[in-house]
Formats: C-alpha cells, structure tokens, sequence
C-alpha cells in the first residue's frame, strides 16, 4: 500500500488559505499545524502580559498585540503566532498587506504541557532568526515563574529567571518591569490541566 504523499503548501498558498480560514494556523517550511485553544490559566496569563504591556508602553512608539496578529520570519520560511508581541518604531508588515508583521522587538509564550519543548526549542530557533528580535520571553502557567532571553552584542542569547509572586522582571530592551503577583493575577495554581 502506497504512503499518502505530504501536502507541501508554499508561503503564498499557506497565506491566501489563512486569510480566509476561521481557525489558526502556524506554518513552517511548507507545513501548516492547527492552533489549538489554550487553557484558563493560559488565557488569563496572556492577557495579563498583554495589557501590562500595553499599559506600561502607551505613548512610546511601541505596537503591543495579542496572539491574533501573525509573524512572519521569511529566513525560516515560517509564519506563527506569538502569544503577546511587541515592535518598538515603526512596523514592517509582508506582502504588502497588514496582518503579517515581521520585525518584532520583543516576543512572549506562555508555555503549555503541549507546546513547551516546541517554545523553548524550534521555535526559539526560528526566532533567532529575526533580525530586529531583541527580547524572548517564557511564562510559565502551573507556577510563577518567567525565563527571560536577551539578545547580546555577539548575536548570543542570555538567559535570567525569576520564580515568585513577590519578583519582578526587568525587559530591558523596552524599558519596562513587569511584576510577577500582576502577570499570574487571579491565576489558580494547581490545576489539573496545569
């Protein structure tokens, strides 16, 4: 019995099909993979970041989106959805069209069971990838704890965490500090879908 042959979508009909889809799709390197709904922790931790962010960076020439805006890194040939992204100055949208942004400053995930080794593996790689990317950032949702990377002058990575509803973490690169008891606000832990 013959395998099924692997449908190989290029960017363009990968893009052409997402604009018109009801659902999310990431796309890498010809393969689209569904968006799967998050968690309640997952949800209220994304929204946490996001209007912190937002808040914190109101009135500076910065641009704070949830997760329905996509990125788009053409080195990778990859386009994904970031749970919170930021872009400092002014935006640089592909294919002429503006619901693909491709210079971010600074990009978070709020990591789950079903996706962390994804997050903080291939997807960190491909991240890296991003010429204007600055800032990568961690969150994860069954205890209080972020994983900040900041990129250095050599093109490396360093990696800090802080664990704690008492801390705070420093984002350098967009001059803000967020605090860890306002990220996780009314976040159970425990849970059984963690």
């Amino acid at each position: 019995m013959a395998a099924e042959p692997k449908l190989y979508l290029t960017a363009e009909d990968y893009l052409a099909l997402e604009r018109e889809s009801v659902e999310k799709h990431e796309y890498i390197d010809g393969r689209i993979a569904a968006m799967v709904g998050g968690s309640d922790e997952h949800g209220l931790i994304q929204v946490g970041v996001t209007s912190l962010l937002r808040a914190a960076l109101r009135g500076r020439g910065c641009y704070v989106y949830p997760s329905d805006v996509r990125i788009g890194i053409p080195a990778a040939n990859v386009y994904t959805y970031p749970d919170t992204s930021v872009i400092c100055g002014t935006r640089q949208f592909g294919d002429g069209r503006r619901d693909t942004l491709l210079n971010p400053t600074l990009l978070v995930e709020v990591l789950s069971p079903s996706t962390e080794s994804h997050d903080r593996g291939r997807k960190f790689g491909y991240y890296r990838q991003i010429p204007s990317l600055q800032e990568y950032v961690l969150v994860a949702q069954d205890t209080p704890m972020i994983e900040h990377y900041i990129r250095q002058a050599d093109g490396t990575w360093l990696w800090s965490a802080v664990e704690g509803l008492a801390e705070t973490i420093t984002l350098p690169t967009i001059g803000c500090t967020l605090a860890l008891a306002e990220v996780y606000e009314q976040v159970e832990f425990g849970g059984e879908d963690g």
